[in-house]
């Protein structure tokens, strides 16, 4: 988005579309990264480790992004398998393959969000024949002529297994940037509660507020909207981030953060990001819980 303007991320700063984060060792075999770090590739792909289930307790884990699960995991939803993809602009191929992550046969959740290319309309498909649906209207990044959003998909009780993968035809841009993360909720009836805003440019920006009726899995999604190849921003309110793409390769790419929060009561809640440069940032906070679904597309 920044070759005409263009760079995205997440904690998703719109216009700078880049590359894939994800785990599996097929996928670290196929990139040549070592560990969580980034790794660029001739091919416009970028692609990293994804973080692991929550631990259980007296459970270690090398990778610094897994998270405790709460003592009540075994009725609550809780954070699953995760990966983001990411294609440099210009240079990526003309479908989005995440690596392969290990979701659960039954019982779960699925998220997943496509940054780039507004004339990229194709809906994601995956190997687990799971129908995918909008999230709400796409959200258009301010200052590029209307030529980038981001989009939000969904599925609320998914088919799953070893090998998991998602696909987006760029039936638009076919080597255009793209930022593709997803994300597993385990244990999950379905989306509870869903906020969306873009604040205007500041060093600091908050999103809507969610409010839960028990025990739920928060996930926070950032998209900056600066051009620029280094972006930085940070989660308060006790979230953590899971993914972070907001080193943009020299063609520029999609900026994305995003974070995640277990809460293990009934309550309001929202997020505010520090970031750096000061910029507007599209920004969505969801809600899953157990067995109360009761999103209904639209956004509080």
């Amino acid at each position: 988005m920044l070759a005409v303007g263009r760079i995205i991320a997440w904690l998703c700063t719109p216009l700078v579309v880049g590359g894939l984060v994800v785990s599996s060792p097929a996928l670290v075999e196929k990139a040549g990264m070592v560990k969580r770090q980034l790794t660029r590739r001739s091919d416009g792909v970028g692609i990293g480790l994804h973080s692991s289930p929550c631990l259980a307790p007296g459970q270690a884990s090398e990778d610094p992004s897994a998270l405790p699960c709460l003592p009540e995991a075994a009725a609550a939803p809780l954070l699953g398998s995760h990966v983001l993809l990411w294609h440099e602009d210009g240079s990526g191929p003309s479908t989005a393959l995440t690596p392969a992550i290990d979701t659960q046969v039954a019982g779960s959740s699925l998220l997943a969000f496509s940054a780039g290319y507004a004339t990229n309309t194709a809906l994601p498909t995956d190997n687990k024949g799971n129908t995918w649906t909008a999230l709400g209207a796409p959200v258009v990044y301010r200052g590029y002529n209307g030529q980038f959003d981001v989009k939000a998909y969904v599925v609320p009780s998914a088919h799953g297994g070893s090998g998991h993968r998602l696909s987006i035809v760029k039936n638009g841009e076919p080597s255009g940037e793209i930022t593709v993360p997803f994300i597993e909720i385990r244990q999950s009836g379905g989306l509870h509660a869903v906020a969306q805003n873009y604040p205007a440019s500041a060093a600091l920006v908050t999103s809507g507020n969610v409010t839960t009726s028990g025990p739920a899995t928060l996930v926070a999604v950032w998209w900056g909207d600066a051009a620029g190849l280094q972006h930085s921003a940070i989660p308060n309110n006790g979230f953590s981030i899971i993914e972070n793409f907001v080193s943009l390769p020299p063609n520029s790419a999609v900026q994305c953060v995003v974070a995640v929060r277990q809460v293990s009561a009934a309550g309001t809640y929202n997020v505010s990001w520090s970031q750096s440069p000061s910029e507007g940032a599209i920004l969505w906070l969801l809600a899953y819980q157990s067995g109360d679904a009761v999103y209904s597309n639209g956004f509080e």
